[in-house]
């Protein structure tokens, strides 16, 4: 009834007769207790009355207006943030992928699990709009904070108040969660606005949607394509737009305040259900009375009506127990598959697709699956007499996101294929650079025998049974003209380690090497010069466009953007290609100025385009729309009315519980390679479903007059719930669950 179903941020999905965030429905209270229901409050409406006899009643709520403006900045603000929090933990931070990942799983976990206690806050102390306000400017701190501390010219330890910035942006997104759909419904006046509420419904979660589609195509481009504070990125303004919206909706939120109904905090249902449960618990080891269910022993203090129905609520939450695990899976999207994304190639001829902008796949295809789902597939099952029950479609949804590890796991292997082969134990990688005019002849015994190494050329030696780190004499012929030394005995091999020669007029000059792919995905350059000058600075343009300048003496390995380079006025094209590793060698004349250029790949770059990654995400999205959805359809369809908060925080905590299982696994670091990492999630998926399975085939359907003690109001509560799940808008999703 009105209940929006959530994917993967289970988020207000408040019925509209809920008066407060997780409490019972007002159609459950007694004029004893000083509650009466809106229907006993208003003179009952007849059938034979007009629906627009009704809405000329009560005018539409204008207050709503600034609700839903609030909504959109709140998602912009938290989608956009999040989006790129797992390559600013790595990339910025200096995190390893598998550290990034236990962060951003533990600030998600905390995501999920402050929504309980913004919950009882809002509904025991303070109301619905003073915590949402409250929270909210937590919130935009937590914003700020953040984008201050991404900024490092700004001074302020990076590590420390980024970690303080994200805690308080979940201690905001989360207490505001439970909160702003309910404080949307108690605007309404029911029955006589229910068509009302629909329409506004269908309003908040289209501002959901675009807040967060726009903010996840966007953000990622402020990221990349904005260079600050002499970074060749722009994470700072990137936090800081997300921020700026945030304010902005505080302010909005703020405005509306003369116009919005407020009601005061009536208690929280959550909180009761947790102290009948601890009395029970508590009795059952104090008392020797026989019952029929250890809950029993809570009627004399909590009553038999609260005890009936936690009862059933029970049996409903025991299905919930292997929820977490597709979480485990599901929240990856926005961190291993993000990771997996900046080994690939984005480049689609006219534009360049950012690693994290791939996130924006689920929420589109969220809008074109549900109604397919809704009105073709789920239709012709039926016909077939397949997945009819909600617990057939939920393992089926649970083995199609194990299928969409999978797939993922296959895309790895690809991607693994095409890594650079790095020096292991009892091996070692030489590489020697000759950017003199004479071709040279190398032997280093008893490794290397007369190994030629053309002019402006190299070689490249993989050297096996090595030990430790040893010195061996060498001996070079071909060059004795141009070159202070043709024989020495500081020819280094070390096991491990890829190692880096070339010859100078005056120089053997040696460097570790680093062949291994950037992390970020760009392309890395090496310029090595002849001769090495200090004072003599060579740049990289890219048509009139400075790409990189550097000291002619600095051989370090350097990032630039992809992209076809001249060096300097020499008219040779240097194509640098996402993901891959050059060597780029230069002559210099007497003048000083670029006599030649050869460049090498020395590591190929991305060759697996990105585009492959839309397979795992159509499976994916297919199961979540199958577990996720129907998992939320069937727990509401088979809890007593009053539980139905219970229920919301029961699935708020699963997605907690899910993250934290990222972590600990993570944190375990099982596996090196990514796509052992992704079976082991395809694994656990597929023996959870099997458990689940089971516990389906055991469990007994509940009838709705078997949880209801109203039959009059559940036809009423089944009529509206019926409108809102047939409403296409009302199951609208951003990719996150925020629906």
């Amino acid at each position: 009834m009105y209940q929006q179903v959530s994917t993967s941020d289970p988020e207000e999905f408040e019925l509209p007769e809920t008066t407060s965030t997780f409490s019972k429905l007002e159609t459950h209270d007694t004029p004893e207790n000083g509650h009466t229901s809106n229907a006993e409050e208003k003179p009952k409406i007849t059938d034979s009355e007009s629906e627009e006899a009704q809405l000329e009643t009560v005018p539409y709520p204008k207050s709503v207006f600034f609700i839903v403006s609030n909504e959109f900045c709140e998602r912009f603000s938290y989608y956009g943030m999040r989006t790129i929090l797992s390559l600013y933990l790595r990339d910025i931070l200096l995190f390893s992928e598998s550290d990034s990942k236990i962060i951003y799983h533990t600030f998600a976990m905390f995501v999920y699990f402050f929504p309980v206690f913004g919950a009882i806050l809002s509904d025991s102390f303070l109301g619905k709009f003073r915590t949402i306000l409250y929270v909210s400017i937590v919130y935009a701190c937590g914003n700020v904070l953040l984008s201050l501390a991404s900024a490092e010219p700004i001074g302020l330890p990076q590590i420390p108040f980024s970690m303080i910035g994200l805690l308080l942006i979940a201690l905001g997104t989360g207490g505001i969660k439970p909160c702003v759909s309910a404080f949307g419904g108690d605007q309404f006046v029911l029955p006589q606005q229910e068509l009302q509420l629909a329409s506004f419904f269908s309003m908040f979660y289209f501002s959901i949607n675009a807040g967060s589609l726009i903010s996840t195509f966007l953000t990622p481009v402020l990221r990349e394509d904005v260079h600050c504070f002499g970074e060749d990125s722009c994470y700072p303004l990137a936090f800081a737009v997300p921020g700026v919206l945030m304010i902005v909706s505080i302010v909005v939120f703020v405005l509306g305040k003369p116009l919005y109904k407020i009601r005061e905090p009536e208690g929280n249902v959550v909180v009761q259900v947790s102290k009948c449960i601890g009395h029970g618990i508590k009795q059952k080891f104090r008392s020797s009375d026989k019952v029929d269910h250890w809950l029993d022993r809570a009627e004399a203090k909590y009553g038999k009506t609260l005890v009936d129905d936690i009862k059933i609520t029970l049996k409903v939450l025991v299905l919930f127990i292997p929820l977490p695990i597709f979480w485990a899976l599901y929240d990856q999207q926005g961190s291993g598959w993000t990771f997996q994304a900046t080994r690939m190639d984005g480049y689609i001829g006219f534009y360049t697709i950012l690693p994290d902008q791939m996130q924006v796949i689920n929420p589109l295809l969220i809008l074109l699956f549900i109604p397919l789902f809704s009105y073709v597939l789920y239709p012709a099952l039926a016909k077939c007499n397949l997945l009819k029950t909600p617990l057939q479609r939920m393992v089926c949804g649970g083995l199609l996101t194990a299928a969409s590890f999978a797939i993922s796991a296959g895309v790895s292997f690809a991607l693994e294929a095409t890594y650079p082969v790095l020096p292991t134990e009892g091996n070692a990688q030489i590489r020697i650079y000759n950017p003199l005019p004479c071709d040279a002849k190398l032997t280093v015994l008893p490794y290397i025998e007369s190994r030629e190494i053309k002019s402006m050329g190299y070689t490249k030696l993989d050297i096996d049974g090595i030990q430790g780190s040893k010195l061996y004499d060498f001996k070079i012929t071909g060059c004795d003209s141009y070159i202070s030394y043709t024989s020495g005995s500081d020819f280094n091999i070390t096991e491990k380690e890829a190692l880096l020669y070339y010859m100078l007029p005056n120089e053997f000059a040696k460097l570790v090497d680093n062949i291994d792919k950037d992390e970020k995905g760009l392309p890395k350059i090496r310029t090595l010069v002849n001769p090495s000058k200090s004072d003599l600075n060579l740049t990289y343009w890219d048509s009139d466009k400075e790409g990189l300048t550097m000291s002619a003496a600095n051989n370090s390995l350097f990032t630039i953007s992809p992209g076809t380079y001249k060096l300097e006025k020499y008219n040779k094209e240097l194509n640098f290609y996402l993901g891959g590793v050059y060597t780029v060698v230069v002559a210099l004349n007497d003048l000083n100025q670029v006599q030649k250029v050869e460049y090498y790949e020395i590591t190929q770059p991305n060759s697996v385009h990105i585009l492959w990654l839309i397979p795992q995400y159509v499976v994916i999205t297919a199961g979540e729309i199958m577990f996720s959805i129907t998992g939320l359809e069937f727990s509401y369809s088979q809890a007593p009315i009053s539980m139905k908060s219970v229920l919301q925080a029961a699935f708020l905590l699963t997605t907690a519980v899910g993250n934290l299982i990222i972590v600990i696994i993570e944190s375990a670091k099982i596996f090196e390679k990514q796509s052992a990492d992704f079976l082991l999630y395809t694994g656990l998926m597929v023996v959870d479903m099997i458990i689940f399975a089971f516990m389906a085939m055991r469990y007994k359907y509940i009838k709705k007059t078997e949880n209801s003690d109203n039959e009059e109001l559940d036809k009423k509560l089944e009529k509206k719930e019926s409108n809102a799940i047939e409403n296409p808008a009302f199951k609208h999703s951003d990719g996150d669950g925020d629906v």
